[in-house]
């Protein structure tokens, strides 16, 4: 595909919106001989007036030749070969241009083959994340028509969708990410492609479409996002117990959290939600659904041990067969959920007593209620007074791990 440059004076992306660290390792990188470009989401954004979430360069040099050049560098990947440069807490991701097939149906298992701008641009998935930028010239360069679909808000695939789908499922979850966030039109064989290659989903690493998922839990974007995977029947596909749910009238339960999370709790002045909380978000209808089905609807009232029993098995069912959650995420969900039924108990003839549990999540499991007072006005005043009782430790758990003592007992034991 023909070469087609902008420059600053049509697409008016000024230098100085470009973070100051990549401008730095961008240059440096061409003092030492090589080709280096801003690339992908980072140049689409910014076309759309967007703050990026990262600043990603690609350049002619390859991941060992990167490494000399930075001390501050360390290399990832095996499947795909990354260098990360570290700047504080801030890392830049620098990638080699790549080449590859871009005909064929079969998975991409390592994709580690060096290549030219041209042909980097040609592998990548929809033609808004095909742009690059140069710093130099402050020019953008497209291969792949992805300048005129961005003004036209557009997704198209890079080359045939049918097979770029087949070579990479995750690809479909990111054409319903950019939908819902920028609220795009997809192209008539992208769309197609979709429907006749979802099943190809599970052929995905679980870790990538976990970390999809929650990625889309943070982008402010979540409610539309899981309503397209409902409708386009991916969720079901991974998740079939929650794919169900979401089918049914009840999922306006869940669209209703993640309607708040993208709004009230996505404000820039407030801090960001642990993913544990919203994790939450998407299975807190699932388990009330359940506590009423198996207990409140035979007049019966569970401890917080059997409630603790039941998250553990509506985590499973909710995320069981494909995704399996991290160990420590999955600890954290459940004693969030859980500490639900001490904030709020289901015996509302039983007066509770304010007691702070000794558990490092609680401060989470507040947080939660707080999604939930949002949802329930009538529950503020309950938030505000355990909110009062509560006082966050001085020094937070991943702060320091080894001064904090493993507890003997289980969760579940503790609260029997």
């Amino acid at each position: 595909m023909e070469q087609k440059t902008y420059p600053f004076e049509q697409h008016g992306l000024s230098i100085k919106q470009i973070d100051l660290d990549a401008l730095y390792v961008m240059e440096k990188l061409r003092t030492a001989g090589f080709t280096a470009y801003l690339v992908g989401g980072s140049v689409r954004d910014l076309l759309l007036n967007r703050r990026p979430k990262d600043f990603d360069i690609s350049t002619s040099a390859e991941p060992e030749e990167i490494k000399k050049i930075f001390r501050n560098c360390i290399l990832i990947g095996r499947r795909f070969r990354l260098a990360h440069i570290r700047f504080g807490k801030k890392t830049l991701e620098v990638s080699t241009f790549r080449s590859g097939r871009t005909e064929s149906d079969e998975l991409i298992l390592r994709d580690n083959v060096w290549g030219s701008p041209e042909e980097d641009a040609l592998r990548r998935d929809f033609t808004i994340n095909g742009l690059f930028y140069d710093p130099a010239s402050q020019t953008i360069i497209d291969y792949v028509d992805g300048y005129p679909d961005l003004q036209k808000k557009l997704l198209r695939s890079i080359g045939q969708p049918y097979f770029r789908f087949k070579q990479d499922p995750v690809r479909m979850l990111r054409l319903l990410k950019f939908q819902a966030r920028f609220g795009f039109e997809v192209d008539s064989p992208s769309q197609v492609a979709l429907l006749e290659c979802r099943s190809e989903i599970v052929k995905s690493a679980p870790a990538r479409i976990l970390e999809e998922l929650l990625r889309m839990l943070e982008s402010g974007a979540s409610e539309q996002f899981f309503r397209l995977m409902t409708d386009h029947g991916l969720l079901h596909l991974l998740t079939p117990a929650f794919g169900e749910f979401m089918e049914s009238s009840d999922r306006e339960d869940v669209l209703s959290y993640l309607k708040e999370i993208d709004t009230t709790f996505h404000d820039a002045s407030r801090p960001k939600l642990d993913r544990s909380v919203l994790l939450a978000c998407l299975i807190f209808p699932l388990l009330e659904k359940r506590i009423q089905t198996r207990f409140v609807s035979r007049e019966k009232f569970p401890h917080l041990g059997e409630i603790y029993s039941e998250v553990q098995a509506q985590i499973d069912e909710a995320f069981g067969p494909f995704l399996n959650l991290p160990r420590r995420m999955r600890i954290h969900l459940a004693s969030i959920l859980t500490s639900q039924y001490r904030l709020t108990p289901l015996d509302k003839k039983k007066k509770t007593r304010i007691r702070i549990p000794n558990d490092p999540d609680f401060h989470n499991a507040l947080k939660f209620f707080e999604v939930r007072t949002c949802l329930e006005p009538a529950l503020q005043k309950t938030w505000e007074e355990w909110n009062q009782a509560y006082s966050p430790p001085e020094t937070p758990r991943e702060e320091h791990p080894r001064r904090r003592r493993r507890p003997r007992s289980s969760f579940k034991e503790k609260h029997a």
